[in-house]
């Protein structure tokens, strides 16, 4: 772990990428790249080229093609050399530990109640790092504001600050369960 940590701390943008764009993020001041997309006959060609480049490597396991979501998955990647996986499944995030491998347990944070459950995942799985995502909403809610149906931003809304920066940036209401935001 603190081989990862030295890396973030030298660099901490990470390069997530589509497999058709490895070879510019390898080429960039990145450090760790976090592959979103690949399949099983390329992943060693994608080990050696990133190793090459002095890269971490990280495949996203539950978008890779022809990998199967299983602890024989995993064994074949830490065989391959894969550095790390990224998978938003608990199990998998436990096989690859197993196998001595770096691990990021990616969460999607919609709402009150699936943060909360975020605790009990990781109780469970203990990654090396979580990744939290959306990691910005503003740009998306300014990106459908715009059209013709009106947008709602909702979901973790908890401050009068937020509604304010939900409204700001387009959204014509808000939902939240948050009572005192309701007499703003």
């Amino acid at each position: 772990m603190t081989e990862l940590k030295n890396f973030i701390e030298r660099s901490p943008v990470i390069a997530a990428v589509q497999s058709n764009r490895l070879n510019e993020a390898l080429n960039s001041p990145c450090e760790i790249v976090f592959l979103l997309s690949s399949s099983l006959p390329e992943i060693g060609l994608y080990v050696a080229a990133a190793h090459e480049a002095e890269k971490k490597l990280f495949i996203h396991i539950d978008l890779a093609d022809g990998i199967g979501k299983d602890k024989t998955a995993i064994e074949y990647l830490s065989s391959c050399g894969v550095d790390g996986i990224i998978s938003t499944r608990t199990q998998l995030i436990r096989y690859a530990k197993e196998c001595g491998m770096f691990t990021v347990q990616r969460f999607f944070a919609l709402d009150s109640k699936g943060v909360d459950a975020i605790s009990d995942m990781l109780e469970n799985s203990k990654p090396d790092l979580i990744e939290i995502m959306p990691g910005v909403i503003g740009k998306v809610i300014k990106r459908f504001s715009g059209g013709n149906i009106p947008v709602i931003a909702g979901g973790l809304i908890e401050t009068k600050n937020e509604v304010t920066q939900a409204l700001n940036n387009g959204a014509e209401a808000v939902s939240t369960g948050k009572t005192e935001l309701w007499y703003m």
